[in-house]
């Protein structure tokens, strides 16, 4: 299988959750041979069995267990990502990746990044410590949010970063 066919997996997570595919179809506004067709294309493209008869319905194979919680999580992130673009909370905590310089003290860095930390929600910190060239160039790549180092960005390096001191000493 190449590719996964997103909406093979709605109508295969759809059944799973209602039961039955006539339920699943209602739902979907669909026929039930279309949910059955489209069901049988996934199993194929799969090479496994995801339901089985259980009298008038049908229950999940062990396989299909498997998918389902894959699926599960899958239509979980979809909806959390169409509510955080309509700007409204998704419960997952913000993530925060931060470069360090390998000549930066790290008590220093600590000191820095621990505000963050006390946010009224919660942080997922992710911290990479390498030399300054290439921190910059991962937060021109948009991999880091922020940078942390003991020199300015030098001008040869075509990167668009803004340099704030946020202190000195001897």
């Amino acid at each position: 299988m190449d590719r996964l066919n997103y909406h093979h997996l709605l109508y295969f997570w759809m059944v799973a959750r209602e039961g039955t595919v006539a339920r699943a179809a209602k739902k979907l506004r669909l026929a039930q041979p279309t949910v059955s067709g489209q069901i049988h294309t996934l199993e194929g493209a799969l090479g496994e069995r995801l339901f089985e008869r259980a009298g008038r319905g049908v229950r999940l194979t062990e396989m299909g267990r498997v998918v389902f919680r894959y699926a599960d999580e899958i239509f979980a992130l979809g909806q959390e990502l169409a509510e955080s673009v309509k700007g409204q909370p998704t419960g997952r905590p913000l993530r925060l990746a931060v470069g360090v310089a390998d000549a930066m003290p790290k008590l220093v860095a600590y000191r820095l990044i621990e505000p963050a930390l006390a946010l009224p929600q919660p942080v997922r910190l992710v911290v990479h410590e390498q030399s300054t060239q290439k921190l910059l160039a991962a937060l021109a790549l948009h991999e880091l949010d922020v940078v942390l180092t003991d020199r300015v960005a030098p001008p040869a390096m075509n990167v668009r970063a803004f340099n704030h001191l946020l202190g000195d000493c001897g």
